[in-house]
């Protein structure tokens, strides 16, 4: 049996890493790394190298770990079993692996056995493997490991941590999806959720199980308490998923009577490879531009602004004008106002002596003229338009009352232009017709 490498080199090349003054072993960090040396040997024997180099020492442990019957190989076994091997490569594997004690060579029985070393490095190989085709996120791998180690009594700190970072960065990516708005994202993160939510019940019931008992390190309850917190807000992801999506259907535009969203038309256009998309343009350069979904109107008014409203603005002068002397009131024209009309029917109501018609009264060449005298007569006793002057504060001082009956329904006239009017009357106040009877 071989005997392993002297540590005395190995620690001399790992000291000179560090900085003048620093000793390795006194690093909490790198305390565990060394002392899991021999197992990190073993894994460098296997790893290191190129990758076919790599596949052919585990395709060889595999071989020689997977016969349970008989543990122990003679050489001759060894290249009958592997025979598609070429004998050359096969011996120095064999004796890489016989070197790092990976294998362990008896001298007795002249038979070579799987170590110790090997076996560790098998099943920790057989448990990544088992996870690697699983669309877990790594979440199988992790919470399986946190699960072994929780069944039998030794809780690492190391894999809860390894299992919080990973969920952190879950939910990162799941709150990224949120933000960007963008459908596709969101359905693809809630995909991604459907396939770690067993992992992430069955890691929920391994944390409950941790934090029940009473013997753990106050270190490693606290961390087992974050990973709980952290499966929890995954576990509420999925709401906050289907609220998302019920807010992008609500913004969905349909495309006619279709059926068809414009959500259909971006899941095609991902179907489809890029030979497919760049097909999509055959035709589309011709001269003049065939294009469909060229919007002309929008391109004129960008062409109209950048041919003549840019120039337009750029030669616009926005200084301010001078200072003037404002004008005098006395100069500026005034017009009289034209108060004919209401002077005609202020003398046609001041000598009204009987009650009249409204029908009678509102009589106008068109129906403007009409409309204005009805307008007229609801000032006739108004004292605040009595107490003004002017044209209609002495048209509201006329003895004259306005009656309309409200019950009676409206009546056809003959005026002008008006097909229906109110039934009323003007009627005289009782001193003003003693006056005209005397």
């Amino acid at each position: 049996m071989s005997v392993p490498a002297d540590t005395t080199v190995h620690d001399e090349r790992l000291q000179d890493l560090f900085r003048e003054g620093v000793v390795a072993e006194d690093l909490p960090v790198v305390f565990p790394l060394l002392r899991g040396r021999g197992l990190l040997r073993a894994f460098s024997a296997l790893f290191h190298g190129g990758e076919a180099q790599v596949l052919l020492r585990l395709l060889v442990l595999r071989t020689l770990g997977a016969r349970t019957h008989a543990t122990e190989w003679t050489p001759q076994e060894i290249r009958d079993q592997l025979a598609f091997v070429d004998p050359v490569k096969l011996e120095t594997v064999v004796q890489r692996l016989k070197d790092h004690d990976l294998l362990v060579y008896d001298t007795e029985t002249m038979r070579y056995r799987v170590g110790t070393l090997g076996r560790k490095a098998l099943g920790a190989l057989a448990t990544m493997l088992e996870f690697e085709h699983d669309d877990d996120d790594g979440l199988g791998y992790l919470t399986a490991q946190l699960a072994a180690g929780q069944s039998l009594g030794r809780i690492s700190a190391d894999e809860l941590g390894h299992l919080l970072s990973r969920l952190t960065e879950l939910k990162e990516d799941f709150d990224r999806a949120v933000l960007s708005g963008s459908e596709h994202r969101i359905r693809r993160a809630a995909d991604r959720l459907e396939s770690v939510w067993t992992w992430v019940e069955k890691g929920t019931e391994i944390v409950a199980a941790i934090t029940s008992g009473d013997e753990l390190e106050p270190a490693i309850h606290r961390l087992a308490q974050a990973v709980g917190r952290a499966q929890s807000a995954l576990l509420r992801q999925a709401g906050v998923f289907q609220r998302e999506l019920n807010k992008i259907d609500q913004h969905r535009v349909h495309l006619g009577r279709t059926g068809l969203s414009s959500s259909d038309l971006v899941g095609w256009l991902r179907a489809q490879d890029a030979w497919s998309l760049a097909s999509f343009d055959d035709g589309q350069l011709l001269l003049p531009l065939p294009a469909s979904f060229l919007h002309d109107q929008i391109a004129l008014d960008v062409a109209e602004y950048e041919l003549l409203e840019r120039e337009r603005l750029a030669a616009a002068s926005t200084a301010l004008p001078s200072a003037e002397e404002p004008p005098d009131t006395a100069d500026l024209p005034m017009d009289e106002e034209d108060l004919r009309f209401l002077e005609e029917w202020h003398a046609e109501l001041a000598a009204i002596a009987t009650p009249r018609e409204l029908e009678s009264t509102l009589i106008g060449s068109d129906y403007a003229l009409s409309a204005y005298r009805l307008s007229l007569l609801g000032l006739l006793g108004d004292p605040e338009s009595a107490a003004l002057e002017g044209g209609t504060a002495n048209l509201a001082r006329l003895p004259l009352s306005l009656e309309i009956d409200a019950e009676t329904p409206l009546i056809v006239t003959d005026l002008p232009q008006i097909a229906l009017v109110s039934s009323g009357r003007l009627r005289p106040h009782e001193g003003v017709k003693d006056t005209n009877d005397a």
